[in-house]
């Protein structure tokens, strides 16, 4: 995906998911219709990539419990599960670190709270829902590299992975979703204020 293919998320390349997602101990329900569009969006079935540039600007809400991200699953998903499938996260954030997010890999050995990964954090105090950011990684055969505006903040190779087997190469679907509460954000609390949205222009 590159900035060249901005409708990647309309109708004809995503679909909405709906329910909730008890695994990760979330609060959030997704339901159906373009009024939610935000919530949670995937293109599996409908557009898959093996290496590139993948980017997304965006602008992500502000509060405790929130959990904005922007992430890839191997698409043979359906057929190996999680963690064999793969993941790429691009970008997540949690609410109780405003100024910071995360880029993780995921996969056998290497999943869960034992992702390769690390984290950006924005100079003099900013916080990332103050204004718009781009999340990109540049991803290639045995090595993926993150970057928040242009700059770069980490790269993995399977040397990373304490001899665990890369699942990388092969192709992936997009999610983009705001979940809400969970094990990672924990819940909301007095001081977050409703409604919150993740904003995404490209």
């Amino acid at each position: 995906m590159s900035p060249q293919s901005p409708h990647l998320w309309g109708p004809h390349l995503s679909q909405i998911e709906t329910g909730d997602n008890v695994n990760n101990h979330e609060r959030q329900y997704y339901t159906a219709g373009n009024n939610n569009a935000a919530a949670r969006l995937n293109t599996a079935g409908k557009f898959t990539q093996t290496y590139g540039h993948v980017e997304a600007r965006m602008k992500v809400p502000r509060g405790q419990g929130m959990w904005p991200a922007f992430w890839m699953l191997g698409a043979d998903i359906g057929d190996v599960g999680r963690p064999a499938s793969g993941e790429i996260d691009v970008m997540e954030n949690v609410g109780f670190e405003p100024g910071t997010v995360h880029g993780t890999l995921h996969g056998p050995g290497y999943s869960g709270s034992g992702g390769i990964g690390a984290g950006y954090t924005l100079p003099g105090g900013e916080a990332f829902a103050d204004k718009f950011h781009t999340f990109a990684v540049d991803w290639s055969p045995n090595k993926v590299t993150w970057s928040v505006d242009g700059t770069v903040y980490q790269t993995s190779t399977p040397a990373d992975l304490n001899g665990n087997r890369w699942v990388l190469d092969k192709p992936f679907f997009l999610i983009l979703n705001l979940a809400v509460g969970g094990y990672w954000p924990g819940d909301p609390d007095g001081s977050t204020t409703f409604p919150q949205r993740l904003v995404v222009d490209r």
